[in-house]
């Protein structure tokens, strides 16, 4: 089946999950996220291949090891595309992000050298504009207090050097439009327009 957006069943399950977040809820409504959360993200992300990318679906349960929340169901689902792009729903919307949320040692090292570049830094920022120009939102993610060693506090470019990744972001609330394939268009024009951020981090972190 084709696409069709994700129908209002979708958001209520994860309303229900928010509010009764055990196995018991999960193994009542299991029907509802397969067919209601589960099929339609199947479907999009299998369309949204053969441009962005094999898909992969993460997993509904949480990794509660290390944590205090011991919850066992994840509030949302996910999916990454490509390697760099991701998709997620949720009873708040639909959230899209492009980039590198972490980076090795060596990639970091290969990030930072790149940023600091007075050819490839400054491509860097005008990247960053134009998607922040498009609407969308670009993050640093484990974004340091001070500069990186070896680099100076001063340096114009500081801001890029501290993170240790770099994303676009977009979030939608819930509306209309995400019960039908409108909500696939979304995704498109939002991948499109950063692809710029990707391929420059390709090309100069690698993969």
């Amino acid at each position: 089946m084709a696409f069709s957006g994700w129908p209002e069943e979708a958001l209520d399950f994860y309303d229900g999950l928010a509010a009764d977040n055990t196995k018991t809820y999960w193994t009542g409504h299991k029907a509802a996220y397969d067919e209601k959360v589960l099929g339609p993200m199947t479907e999009l992300t299998e369309e949204l291949a053969a441009e962005f990318g094999e898909p992969k679906l993460f997993r509904p349960y949480r990794d509660v090891r290390f944590s205090a929340d011991k919850t066992p169901y994840k509030t949302h689902i996910g999916a990454v595309l490509g390697g760099t792009g991701y998709v997620q729903l949720s009873a708040e919307g639909l959230a899209a992000g492009a980039g590198r949320w972490q980076m090795s040692p060596e990639q970091l090292a290969r990030y930072r050298a790149a940023v600091a570049s007075d050819r490839l830094g400054p491509a860097l920022e005008e990247i960053v504009a134009t998607i922040e120009k498009a609407g969308h939102q670009v993050h640093g993610h484990g974004v340091l207090k001070s500069a990186p060693r070896g680099y100076p506090a001063d340096h114009p470019r500081i801001g890029l050097l501290r993170n240790k990744g770099l994303t676009a972001w977009r979030q939608w609330p819930v509306e209309p439009w995400l019960e039908t394939a409108a909500a696939k268009d979304r995704l498109i024009s939002f991948f499109r327009t950063a692809v710029p951020i990707t391929s420059w981090l390709t090309e100069n972190v690698g993969r």
